[in-house]
């Protein structure tokens, strides 16, 4: 179903709709017209605000979850009011301040957009996304940890101070001193590479046999590199903040158990997010427009981050209930994300 427009609205309709989502989005509870009355500014009976209810309600706008309940607006409803009826505010001063504190030291990028992306998340209530700019890492150091004859866990540290682990299986007979010579060998000649140019190496070096290397420790060399050369590069790393906040925020235990089990689902969130990635502005999408959402009925605000020459290297965003504060939250997201820019330029 297609949503009206705000212009289709009298000016009578506009105005109960907004109260009705104004204070839904505050409370989370169905608002009834003898509740719309009482706040006068409408300035209307409540037969007169039952009747315009009604007529919202066959435009698909409102809903009443029980017979004897007020109104609360559906997807289609909130749609209307964030694409025509929202008054955006931009973060404060002292947000902004805060936001912008998450770029200030640590070495590691994945450091920093967490400590971005946990700020994100406090300030909105919900929970912080953030996808990290797909780039090579720069080998600085590698360890092998013997585990059994046949299997190894690699360290990696790359040159940006991010480490990561990985358990490899070894091929048959490769004794542990073939192992330290692998660590010896990559760090003295293959640091400062890529994973493909260290693995790219290796292969020229062996083939001039310069790579001075017995043929088990070439094996174990490489093993390892190929630990993260198959799917290092290729996979973008999401990073989730402040699930809690969900939790503190609700008043829908079973709907927050669904979601977090939602976020569970990194695939599936990241093609959500990856929806955001050719967006010209902030992406908003609220309850079954992401099928992976649909049940838990939450929204995900989301926008891309760019780095040299304006390319798009990772999305941020946040996650939380239909009944947050999009007002707010909006431009706080694509404020983060211009903050971000600045960060991978």
């Amino acid at each position: 179903m297609q949503s009206p427009s705000v212009a289709e609205l009298n000016d009578r309709a506009r105005e109960v709709f907004r109260q009705i989502v104004d204070s839904y989005l505050a409370t989370g509870a169905p608002v009834g017209s003898r509740t719309l009355s009482k706040l006068g500014a409408l300035g209307l009976s409540p037969a007169s605000i039952r009747n315009t209810m009604q007529d919202l309600e066959e435009l698909g706008l409102l809903a009443a979850p029980h017979t004897s309940a007020g109104r609360l607006p559906t997807q289609l409803g909130l749609r209307m009011f964030v694409d025509g009826m929202m008054q955006a505010s931009e973060p404060s001063e002292d947000e902004r301040n805060l936001l912008d504190s998450g770029l200030s030291g640590g070495a590691a990028i994945e450091d920093v957009l967490a400590r971005t992306t946990t700020v994100l998340s406090g300030l909105s209530q919900c929970a912080g996304l953030v996808l990290v700019p797909r780039r090579e890492m720069l080998i600085r150091q590698v360890s092998f940890v013997a585990l059994s004859p046949q299997r190894a866990l690699v360290i990696l540290v790359g040159a940006d101070g991010s480490v990561e682990n990985r358990v490899v299986e070894l091929p048959e007979g490769v004794p542990p001193m073939a192992l330290e010579a692998a660590a010896n060998y990559i760090n003295a000649r293959l640091a400062g590479l890529t994973l493909a140019g260290a693995s790219d190496r290796l292969a020229t070096e062996i083939a001039a046999d310069r790579a001075m290397l017995d043929a088990m420790t070439a094996q174990a060399v490489a093993t390892g590199l190929a630990a993260w050369s198959s799917d290092g590069a290729a996979r973008p790393v999401l990073i989730v903040r402040g699930q809690a906040n969900l939790v503190e925020s609700s008043v829908d235990l079973d709907r927050v158990r669904q979601l977090l089990g939602d976020l569970e689902d990194k695939e599936e969130l990241i093609r959500v997010l990856e929806l955001a990635r050719n967006a010209d502005a902030t992406k908003i999408f609220i309850g079954a427009e992401s099928q992976l959402f649909s049940l838990s009925g939450s929204s995900v605000i989301a926008a891309p981050y760019r780095g040299p020459g304006g390319q798009v290297v990772g999305i941020v965003g946040v996650i939380g209930p239909t009944r947050l504060n999009y007002a707010r939250v909006i431009p706080m997201v694509d404020y983060t994300a211009r903050t971000l820019s600045r960060l991978v330029a």
